[in-house]
């Protein structure tokens, strides 16, 4: 879809087309899903996300400026219905665990590393989820925009309704975190 039949889908859908946004919903489930599940760090956390994220967006369109980027208003609605899922989790005490990369990969066995090779993988996978978990629900999102994502400070400042230096500092405050965090498994590396 280029950039003038989206706009024109938007358009449509602003104007109460179900279709159009059903349209919407199609072309940006896969990155809105990809983010909500780097931030919740659980499966059915991020379905939780995605589906009160297309929810918000259907009944705040209408307060959609088009002269935004319809992509990165969504992406600000999946963050703040992440980092609202985190805040409730954190407030009940709640432990989020993350799947492992091998199971979403689901690695071919004729491929499969051996088994002290995936063990040390395993661990260090449920370390570098435990450092993520550790975050504030604010640095883990500009941390998950920024190095999963590969968004701009710019689109991480207004997904996450900062300010370009806010933006930037909780990237800064997320990695030097990780690095403390996750210090013990360079000595494992070498």
């Amino acid at each position: 879809m280029d950039a003038t039949e989206a706009a024109a889908v938007l358009a449509r859908a602003r104007q109460g087309d179900s279709e159009a946004f059903r349209s919407l919903v199609e072309r940006h489930s896969r990155s809105v899903f990809r983010l909500a599940y780097r931030m919740t760090g659980n499966e059915q956390d991020a379905e939780d996300v995605v589906q009160e994220s297309f929810l918000r967006a259907f009944k705040q369109l209408g307060r959609f400026e088009s002269r935004a980027n319809f992509g990165t208003w969504l992406y600000r609605i999946v963050a703040n219905c992440s980092v609202d899922l985190m805040r409730s989790k954190q407030a009940r005490h709640d432990q989020v665990r993350g799947d492992s990369l091998e199971d979403m990969l689901e690695m071919p066995a004729a491929d499969a590393p051996g088994p002290e090779r995936m063990a040390q993988s395993a661990e260090i996978q449920e370390r570098v989820q435990r450092a993520l978990r550790a975050l504030s629900p604010l640095e883990r999102a500009a941390f998950t925009l920024r190095h999963y994502e590969g968004r701009s400070i710019d689109e991480i400042s207004a997904a996450l309704g900062l300010g370009t230096s806010a933006a930037k500092h909780s990237v800064f405050r997320a990695v030097k975190k990780l690095r403390v965090a996750l210090a013990p498994l360079r000595s494992v590396e070498s």
